[in-house]
């Protein structure tokens, strides 16, 4: 018989934990920061490392973006391939993504490849 593990996190924990990181991507800004505010923490990811700022900032979500690094998020937080929002709002061109990034200090130079490197790839600026 296997034994459950006490620490694992409930299967509601998870549904939630999606449903986070599912308003992250889409932009629902006031709905995911209501939660932060209720005590979801900020810098929650999901199995790849993708942070809910990660995910907002690739998907092109300046609200979203903003109200988590306003609530504290770690702007320069890498995710397991060692990608940085900042270098993956430049890689897709989310220009108002950046410029809220680089407004709360993201490091240009953070991670791999960096979004200054990228920037220069895609022959864009910061």
């Amino acid at each position: 018989m296997v034994m459950p593990d006490p620490d694992a996190p409930s299967e509601e924990a998870v549904a939630l934990a999606h449903r986070l990181l599912d308003l992250a991507r889409g932009g629902a800004a006031a709905e995911l920061l209501a939660y932060v505010d209720a005590g979801v923490p900020v810098d929650l990811t999901d199995a790849s490392g993708n942070t809910l700022l990660m995910l907002g900032a690739y998907h092109g979500h300046p609200d979203v973006v903003r109200g988590l690094a306003e609530r504290g998020a770690d702007v320069d937080r890498l995710n397991d391939r060692g990608q940085s929002p900042l270098a993956g709002a430049v890689f897709k061109g989310e220009r108002e993504v950046v410029a809220v990034l680089v407004e709360h200090h993201a490091d240009p130079d953070a991670g791999h490849p960096t979004a200054r490197a990228t920037a220069e790839m895609f022959g864009t600026s910061l």
